[in-house]
């Protein structure tokens, strides 16, 4: 009977556990895709979503350290229920739209009040739960199962981390999304009051050594140190840094595959549980030496000349890099475990290392730095502290060798690491005009006299190019020329008289030089740092015949706000290469697009991508409206720096596409049972291609 009893105990503290996990990394992705819409569909709204999690996390690590050792077991219980009863008032968890932003400002605080006021409480309760339940379950058996709780908490955070996108994304629309959530946060919320219930007359969490302190390195301390402390702090922010530079890196420089961001978020975690389910799976012998040609590999990777790497190969060696420097640190804080009176505070020093990083990453560096340094960093900085925790471990290690020849040698290869990385950054601004960096993301403007031209860049991908030679700057070139889908519908268009065209997305302003005394062009843009370089690098703006208005902010916010423009041309060309702002091709969009056409008008959809099919997204959105959508594609032409590219012109009128220029025009492609995309539901899974 009393066996019984105890697996149920165990059962109910490891499904709390789970629960909390999982819905802290659903809520995640959730939050980020209800409001990525609002904030241009930045990759550094994730980013700030990410710094917002974890400072309550941290936060939440830091309420569970004060109860444990602050309050009795019992004014632990009340206090706990009661805030889980406040949070089920809360539900269901919707944003308000009155955080949505007005113009141009920059979006960080408002993301961060707007999370605090839709998720902050549930987020603060869930992000308790790990180390508060497990110093529960410390108080009514001992062992170093304890810890293995926090490998089934990341477990559960995987599961979450990968069925979101695959499952739960693709079959419910994000208001269905927030009411499944909602009821596993109320079903958590019974377990975890359960378990306050059950734990109101236990004893406080025993001062005595637990049974497998024999394990760890430190187990001669009654009291830490703060070198300790620092130490635990550091090592957790090693791979929080490196996470989201690396992921950074992944998809500006080797591929911006969507869902991308998955493979270091989930191998970062993997290491999670790996070291800690049990000690076993980190050895010193085995992954050290291989964190010695990870770093490297990370460090000279960029120097490879990528372009002449094959996909795989290069994601594959700068994955496995990763995951090896990831495993050397989360395997050395499982090391470094304490007895379990110090089991709140370890967590929370793992919970401030992982904030800083994500401070670091996420506020210090777009506004300190003028380009994409983080992974230099994170390499360099990860060296370190692993040295410095073997420093400290040294007698337990040294197997014959000296500590003076370790700390030579750990210099000497730190020097090389930061020789490496220095020439690195260097080779990557020769040429380089002009460089900048802000919210959405870092842009480089370089001159190529030789070639007679220049360009701007984000990352890999090319935003517009320019010849130098003044009798050739205002041809069109990249994805504009005349040939090519929007070069069609402008011309087109101007051949019946002066045209008003919209445009959402400015690049260097290519679409400009089709511009004649009489037209208006009215160009979208949300990142002021693009503005200023296409008006100080580029003369496709100053040089055009035609009046130019220049609007700062999201084009979908915008429009929503303006009065009907009529547009005779409007070109949707917003995206960063492959990566897709999704709030721009939902039906409630392309509503707005028509708003502003006039009856006679046409929309130009840029759907170039290497790794996504969007013609269903386009052909489901048209027949809403009722419009007939064909298909252009053009071959490039290298010699007129023109690159291949595919365009869906939407017109009211099919008679629109009898034109000459336009009979070769295609029909789009449609995929049986495709869901049209809205701003309740998408997904990028059901168009890869």
């Amino acid at each position: 009977m009393q066996k019984s009893t105890d697996l149920k105990a165990v059962f109910l503290y490891g499904l709390t556990i789970f629960l909390s996990a999982f819905l802290l990394f659903q809520v995640q992705p959730m939050m980020g895709k209800m409001i990525l819409p609002w904030f241009g569909g930045s990759a550094s709204v994730w980013t700030t979503c990410m710094l917002f999690f974890q400072a309550l996390l941290l936060l939440g690590y830091l309420y569970t350290h004060w109860v444990v050792n602050h309050l009795s077991p019992l004014r632990q219980s009340l206090l706990h229920m009661a805030l889980l009863a406040v949070c089920v008032f809360l539900l269901p968890i919707t944003p308000s739209e009155v955080w949505k932003p007005t113009g141009g400002e920059n979006p960080t605080v408002r993301i961060l009040g707007l999370l605090s006021a839709s998720i902050g409480l549930p987020y603060l309760v869930l992000s308790t739960t790990g180390p508060l339940v497990q110093a529960w379950f410390a108080r009514e058996r001992s062992g170093a199962v304890t810890y293995r709780l926090f490998a089934l908490s990341n477990f559960g955070s995987m599961l979450a981390l990968l069925a979101y996108p695959f499952v739960v994304e693709p079959l419910l629309p994000t208001r269905w999304q927030s009411l499944a959530w909602s009821g596993l946060f109320i079903l958590f919320v019974l377990a975890c009051g359960s378990l306050a219930w059950r734990g109101r007359h236990a004893k406080p969490l025993a001062d005595e050594t637990q049974a497998f302190e024999h394990q760890t390195e430190n187990k001669a301390s009654s009291t830490l140190q703060a070198g300790q402390l620092l130490l635990w702090v550091a090592l957790a922010a090693c791979p929080s840094i490196l996470m989201v530079a690396d992921t950074s890196y992944l998809t500006q420089n080797i591929a911006p595959i969507p869902l991308l961001w998955i493979a270091p978020l989930a191998l970062y975690l993997l290491t999670f549980i790996l070291c800690f389910e049990r000690q076993g799976w980190y050895q010193r012998r085995i992954f050290l030496p291989l964190m010695i040609l990870s770093l490297s590999a990370l460090a000279y990777l960029p120097m490879l000349g990528l372009s002449d790497l094959p996909l795989l190969l290069a994601m594959g060696i700068n994955l496995a890099a990763f995951f090896v420097v990831c495993m050397v640190c989360h395997g050395e804080l499982a090391l470094q475990q304490p007895p379990t009176k110090h089991l709140t505070l370890y967590y929370l020093m793992l919970s401030v290392g992982g904030f800083l990083g994500g401070f670091f990453v996420g506020v210090i560096a777009p506004y300190a730095f003028d380009g994409h340094y983080e992974l230099s960093v994170a390499v360099i900085l990860s060296g370190m502290v692993v040295s410095l925790s073997l420093w400290r471990a040294w007698p337990t290690i040294a197997h014959g060798l000296r500590r003076p020849i370790f700390a030579v040698g750990s210099a000497v290869a730190l020097v090389a690491l930061t020789t490496v990385s220095v020439n690195d950054h260097i080779q990557e601004a020769a040429g380089v005009e002009m460089k900048g960096r802000n919210f959405y993301g870092s842009l480089r403007v370089f001159a190529f006299p030789n070639d007679g031209y220049r360009s701007m860049l984000h990352g890999q991908i090319v935003h517009g190019k320019q010849f130098l030679a003044p009798e050739r700057a205002m041809e069109p070139t990249t994805y504009y020329n005349a040939d090519a889908g929007a070069g069609l519908a402008i011309t087109a268009q101007m051949a019946k008289g002066p045209v008003r065209v919209g445009v959402i997305g400015l690049g260097v302003g290519t679409l400009a030089a089709y511009g004649r005394q009489g037209d208006t062009y009215r160009i979208y843009e949300i990142d002021p740092l693009v503005i200023a370089m296409a008006k100080n690098n580029f003369s496709f703006l100053s040089k055009t015949l035609a009046p130019t208005e220049l609007v700062l902010g999201d084009a979908r916010l915008q429009l929503e706000a303006e009065a009907p423009q009529q547009f005779d041309v409007l070109v949707v060309d917003a995206f960063s290469g492959d990566s897709v702002p999704v709030h721009l091709l939902t039906r409630e969009a392309f509503e707005q697009y028509a708003r502003h056409l006039k009856p006679n008008g046409v929309m130009a959809v840029h759907i170039t991508n290497r790794f996504l099919d969007l013609q269903p997204v386009i052909q489901t959105a048209a027949q809403n409206l009722g419009f007939t959508a064909r298909l252009i594609e053009h071959p490039g032409d290298d010699a007129r720096l023109i690159y291949s590219s595919s365009w869906a012109l939407l017109a009211k009128d099919p008679k629109w596409f009898e034109q000459i220029a336009l009979k070769a025009a295609k029909t789009l492609d449609t995929q049986t049972g495709f869901v049209p995309w809205t701003d309740d539901y998408s997904s990028l899974f059901a168009v890869v291609k």
